[in-house]
């Protein structure tokens, strides 16, 4: 078993965040999980109880940046520290460019680069700290070539994800603090439905590749 016991997840209450939060649970990890929406979160950790080592919940919208290191550093003191971080919280809207719906573009590219940039902050603030750590950007396959119409700042958002990413990677390259950042296809999730693709995978199969992945 990796030795990351503590592990937080932002954007936990539904699709891959939730997801994963299952299949780390059912090793018996200790979990800090973070979304817009507490109830969901609190109804998912009375079920996950019985299997983690500990699970703690706290409300976090990753677009108020100013509120991201403060949830983080509280959950960390309620875990006891902080092994592992997945900045996977982000939102699928958009509309093509041009088209009189710049406000969901704007949404999309806020919260998926912006706010990963504020969680990778946070996270990389504490593991600079204690010197060690495992920072997970969950970016995605349409980071490597830009998607045209409703997904092209969605895309770029992740574009954005992924070079961070490398950059993070490079710095800490041969130092106890790991940057791993995972770029998943098209997974059933609510951002992907109605997506009309060969190429999906059931929620299940790629949260398992995913978690192998960020384990390896």
């Amino acid at each position: 078993m990796s030795n990351r016991e503590k592990i937080l997840i932002t954007g936990a209450s539904s699709g891959l965040g939730e997801g994963m939060a299952r299949a780390f649970a059912k090793q018996g990890r200790s979990l800090a999980l973070c979304a817009r929406r507490l109830d969901r979160l609190e109804v998912l950790a009375a079920q996950l109880r019985p299997q983690a080592g500990q699970v703690e919940v706290a409300a976090l919208d990753v677009t108020d940046f100013d509120s991201v290191p403060v949830v983080f550093r509280a959950l960390r003191d309620k875990l006891g520290g902080l092994d592992r971080v997945i900045v996977n919280a982000g939102l699928g809207k958009g509309a093509p460019i041009g088209t009189g719906k710049a406000h969901a573009n704007l949404e999309t590219v806020q919260t998926n680069l912006t706010g990963a940039l504020a969680q990778a902050e946070a996270a990389l603030e504490i593991f600079r700290e204690q010197n060690s750590g495992h920072l997970v950007l969950i970016s995605s396959v349409s980071a490597n070539r830009g998607l045209p119409k409703a997904q092209a700042a969605y895309s770029a958002s992740k574009a954005g994800v992924t070079a961070l990413g490398q950059g993070l990677a490079a710095e800490f390259a041969g130092t106890p603090i790991a940057i791993t950042v995972i770029e998943p296809g098209y997974i059933e999730t609510d951002i992907n439905r109605g997506v009309k693709t060969r190429l999906m995978a059931t929620t299940d199969a790629g949260v398992a590749a995913m978690v192998a992945a960020i384990e390896a």
